[in-house]
């Protein structure tokens, strides 16, 4: 038996005593408040007793209160199960899983399940080993699902390291991996099958591996119906979650196959309120519903909360209070097989939200293995500092870039280009071709029509490739944002009004080992250096990070004009080659539907 499980059946046998032993009484009591029970979907009127790290009882616990107990009066204030995000990336806050938790846990969220792919692509093993060296650290309850393929597109682009199924007992066999993160590599069905069925290969093993000792698989199937859906599913060893789900129609045929939803509602992409329309307009079974953020910005965890904001959310699109919670409780517990958390009842972890408003979802007091660990917002306990080792760290591994490395080229004066259409709060895009300016053979921006140069360059030292394409919808009116967060191989993203801002900019990355540029007129306008893998922070406070976002976001709009949300987020997205329907990455290009490297001038002689 391991060292967890003779600790847990130690305490578990105190929890009988107490409650079997007229002289043994509680740690804590909540005293008055209603439960929101996740199990029989009711509110009542009970205590909560807690000893150590764990509930008692709910219920009338007057009998369990001695002269060292610990009363809690809540009455009028809901108790909820903490809440669980069951799919999130600590490298999309750019911050570090400590200060992350540190915005977190005031909210009500008590578990997190982290997907380390982010780090994993730039850093390997290695990185998502340290990561999860420094979530150990923590009180919160932090997994990990672990990436099965890095990169996802091989041929299509270059990650800094590449993980496949021989590294997945190294990965899987540690207590706090959960198992398998999103399978993004089968989520372009058909041209995966038709152009890399190695991937496909591998994959499988990687998921028998896992299935073999317990690990969960997660899926990535966005806009998948029919075979191609029930093959993604059936990829991921026949149980899978989604949270790449944007309509309704989406919702129900996932539903109905027993998939997962992981409704995302992060900074960048919000999609409940379309997949939830399944529930409120169809009236289909919400077990398999659940709130994910996926990603988020410090400012929004600081501003609206965490988990308790995606209930908030839900609630506003006329789903009951305690559904809503369920649906970051309960279901996700379920998914999982979390034997310890999702509903209060005895033997379960005392991981507890008390919540003021219940519409508002405003959170009074969280506790977190037994522990009061806030209080209106702020945290009563010390999370401390951690500090990554040096090993990751100075991941950008090139030499700086000059101005014509980033030059696209044509004959002529005039050139038909391919460019990559924005989509305002998804990481889906379009597709669409704009007649361009050429001068002295450099197909130029153009403002009026909203078409800018699109940049990647490889940092990992391992091509030193340049991938070149163009970009409307961004709404930048001048110079230029570049940045090494860059889905999912975090190469160096760029585009600009202008190739010389641009060119800056990259370099400015360089210099800093990683982070976020922003240039006009040759000067810079606003930096943020990423060191740890040129994707996280762990020289600033969650708070000094958000207020650093937060200016750089008005530098991005009042300085160069950008005219889209979170401006940042929306750029590292637009190299995600699994999703639809143009990206870019350092070779080019990415019709992701062919699985092809298109040129971005049209075949009319001209050149890159």
């Amino acid at each position: 038996m391991q060292a967890e499980n003779i600790k847990e059946a130690i305490q578990y046998r105190k929890l009988i005593d107490v409650l079997l032993d007229t002289n043994q009484y509680a740690d804590l009591v909540l005293q008055g408040g209603y439960i929101i029970n996740t199990i029989t979907r009711e509110i009542y009127e009970a205590d909560v007793a807690i000893k150590g790290e764990y509930i008692l009882m709910v219920g009338d616990a007057s009998k369990l209160i001695g002269n060292k107990t610990d009363v809690e009066n809540v009455k009028g204030k809901f108790i909820s199960p903490g809440f669980i995000d069951s799919h999130m990336h600590f490298e999309s806050a750019m911050l570090t899983c400590t200060e992350f938790s540190r915005l977190s846990i005031p909210t009500g969220t008590t578990t997190i399940v982290n997907d380390p792919h982010e780090i994993g692509n730039v850093l390997g093993v290695h990185g998502m080993q340290e990561m999860i060296k420094e979530a150990k650290t923590l009180p919160n309850q932090i997994y990990f699902t672990v990436p099965a393929a890095v990169p996802d597109a091989p041929g299509l682009e270059t990650a800094g390291y590449d993980v496949n199924s021989k590294h997945m007992k190294e990965l899987l066999n540690d207590p706090t991996v959960q198992g398998i993160g999103e399978i993004q590599s089968f989520s372009n069905i058909g041209p995966v099958y038709e152009n890399a069925p190695e991937l496909i290969d591998d994959l499988v093993a990687s998921v028998s591996y896992a299935n073999s000792i317990g690990r969960s698989v997660e899926g990535n199937a966005p806009a998948l119906f029919g075979n191609e859906l029930a093959a993604h599913i059936i990829s991921g060893g026949a149980h899978v979650s989604c949270h790449e789900t944007t309509t309704k129609e989406e919702m129900m045929e996932k539903l109905r196959y027993g998939v997962s939803v992981f409704m995302r509602e992060g900074s960048s992409q919000r999609n409940m309120a379309e997949c939830i329309r399944a529930v409120t307009e169809e009236g289909m079974d919400s077990r398999r519903a659940i709130l994910v953020s996926d990603d988020m910005v410090p400012e929004d965890l600081l501003k609206d909360g965490h988990m308790n904001d995606l209930v908030r959310r839900t609630i506003a699109q006329g789903i009951d209070p305690v559904e809503a919670i369920q649906m970051a409780t309960i279901n996700p517990a379920t998914h999982f097989g979390f034997k310890d958390v999702g509903l209060l009842a005895p033997g379960k972890r005392a991981n507890i939200a008390v919540i003021d408003d219940l519409n508002e979802m405003t959170i009074d007091k969280v506790y977190l293995n037994g522990t009061n660990a806030a209080e209106k917002g702020e945290l009563t306990i010390d999370l401390g500092t951690y500090t990554y080792p040096e090993s990751v760290k100075k991941s950008v591994k090139r030499d700086p870039v000059k101005v014509e490395d980033l030059h696209i080229k044509a004959s002529g004066s005039r050139a038909q280009v391919r460019s990559i259409v924005a989509i305002q709060d998804q990481n889906l895009t379009g597709a669409k071709e704009f007649n361009m300016n050429v001068t002295n053979g450099v197909v130029e921006p153009c403002l009026q029509q909203d078409v800018l140069p699109l940049i990647v360059v490889e940092r990992h030292g391992r091509t030193n490739n340049i991938g070149k394409a163009f970009l409307n919808g961004f709404k930048l009116q001048g110079g230029s944002i570049a940045e090494s967060v860059a889905h999912d191989t975090h190469n160096i993203i760029v585009t600009g009004t202008n190739y010389e801002d641009m060119v800056t900019a990259v370099n400015r990355v360089i210099a800093m080992d990683g982070g976020i540029a922003m240039i006009k007129d040759g000067k810079v306008v606003g930096e943020l250096p990423l060191r740890v893998g040129g994707l996280i922070s762990d020289e600033l406070s969650g708070i000094e990070l958000s207020e650093k976002i937060a200016e750089l976001t008005r530098l991005a709009q009042d300085e160069l004009g950008c005219g889209i949300n979170v401006p940042f987020m929306h750029l590292s997205f637009w190299s995600l080659v699994t999703s639809p329907e143009w990206k870019i990455t350092d070779m080019g290009l990415i019709n992701v539907d062919k699985f092809e490297v298109l040129s971005p001038v049209v075949e009319q002689g001209g050149r890159l």
